[in-house]
């Protein structure tokens, strides 16, 4: 069988992308199974490439052309915007990104653009000092971030908004969590760099590693038998700051993908009456997945959160998780895609969902008991916002004081921005049912 150009599955997949089938993420993982043999390595550089650096590569072009092409061509401005990414962020050399990105057409079935193409990289090849200069000159296309969410993270984080923004543009190591149930962050990195693997142990949490640079799970040391799993060390620390006791009876109310299911239960030692919830069953695949792998049992069930007569038994919980859909707006540098998928009116729509969770939730708490509200945005409209209402209108919820080396103290709660203490952003608040 003949192989399959990797641009031309890169460009598919960002046409994808940008009609709005899916993440990259999702798309990827069904790449693995369409085309085993595809270099998946260096299209999902393509991809998540063009997607970090979209909106400057869509200025580039607009300013290269005297229109973009029309919605029924966007896979040609995907090809285009391919091409320029290899010659701006790729070591490709010149001649091999302008004639192979060409030579693409022809597998699009579009020999049409040839020309447009070819004519746009070689210009960009000669223009190239005066581009840089002119994205210098434009807000969106310096920081590389949609007008609507520039603004956003100016107004909300205006000391910290310049880092924020870089960091977003930088990939974001791997980072790992050790099952101290049954293993020692140690004996990890030991394991680690007997395999060759150079890794060092996490600044935020007793169970993080992080890795040199990307592996492939299936060659980590103990991915397979649960001594560690792939997580960032800011949602890791969740667990940490609900810390449910031996026996409590625990929900994960948006459990999906399960890490931090797993996550409290081995801080446990598994012994939580633990209850993992989410909406969609497809992702409740994962946590089923990830429970078995690392040798944990919950009661996995799929239902909406809000809709407790649905789900709820009655029994009242001692903690709560509620890490509450969101922008993603903390996770860029993970999910580039974020900056073409997400929307403006996005956010008032999360807002509300969010509130309507919390609202839903609380009265499942036992009194005394702690639910942590937590969210992977940094965008105060999903998270002081939110949970400031919600404390003004429940009487008998109180936020406990939080901190953590390399947060920001918010009001309520506590944050991590993107990339300044090595972590993804990330915004918590601890509530007591009082």
């Amino acid at each position: 069988m003949k192989a399959i150009s990797d641009r031309l599955l890169a460009v598919k997949l960002l046409n994808n992308l940008l009609s709005e089938n899916g993440s990259l993420s999702s798309q990827l993982s069904a790449l693995s199974v369409t085309h085993p043999s595809a270099k998946l390595p260096l299209i999902q550089e393509y991809a998540y490439g063009v997607c970090r650096w979209h909106p400057r590569l869509v200025f580039m072009a607009s300013r290269l052309m005297d229109k973009l092409p029309r919605a029924k061509d966007n896979d040609v401005l995907c090809l285009i915007l391919l091409g320029l990414y290899q010659l701006l962020h790729m070591r490709t050399p010149d001649h091999a990104a302008v004639n192979e990105t060409v030579a693409t057409t022809r597998l699009l079935k579009k020999p049409w653009a040839k020309n447009l193409v070819n004519a746009v990289l070689r210009q960009a090849l000669r223009d190239r000092e005066a581009l840089q200069a002119a994205i210098l000159d434009d807000p969106q296309a310096r920081c590389a971030h949609p007008s609507w969410l520039l603004e956003a993270i100016q107004q909300d984080w205006p000391q910290q908004a310049e880092k924020i923004l870089e960091n977003n543009n930088r990939q974001a190591p791997m980072v790992l969590r050790t099952n101290l149930f049954r293993t020692s962050r140690e004996q990890c990195l030991e394991s680690l760099a007997n395999s060759g693997i150079a890794a060092s142990a996490g600044a935020n949490t007793s169970t993080g590693i992080t890795l040199a640079s990307p592996v492939d799970v299936g060659k980590l040391p103990g991915f397979t038998d649960g001594l560690i799993s792939v997580q960032d060390e800011a949602s890791q620390l969740a667990a940490a700051l609900l810390a449910p006791a031996r026996g409590d009876r625990v929900l994960d109310a948006c459990a999906a993908p399960g890490g931090k299911t797993c996550a409290l239960l081995e801080l446990a030692a598994g012994k939580l009456d633990m209850v993992a919830l989410d909406s969609n069953e497809d992702r409740l695949l994962k946590v089923r997945e990830n429970l078995a792998r690392s040798g944990l049992t919950a009661n996995v069930a799929c239902a909406d959160a809000t809709n407790t007569g649905q789900w709820w038994d009655g029994r009242p919980f001692d903690a709560i998780l509620l890490d509450a859909p969101c922008s993603g707006t903390g996770v860029i540098r993970r999910h580039p895609d974020i900056k073409i998928l997400r929307r403006a009116e996005d956010i008032p729509r999360l807002a509300d969902l969010q509130r309507q969770l919390l609202e839903s939730l609380w009265p499942c708490l036992k009194p005394g008991g702690r639910l942590l509200y937590t969210t992977c945005s940094v965008l105060r409209a999903e998270n002081e916002q939110i949970t400031r209402n919600f404390l003004a209108n429940t009487g008998n919820a109180l936020a406990v004081p939080l901190s953590h080396p390399g947060t920001l103290p918010c009001n309520p709660g506590m944050q991590f921005l993107p990339g300044m203490a090595g972590t993804d952003g990330f915004y918590y608040v601890l509530l007591e049912k009082q």
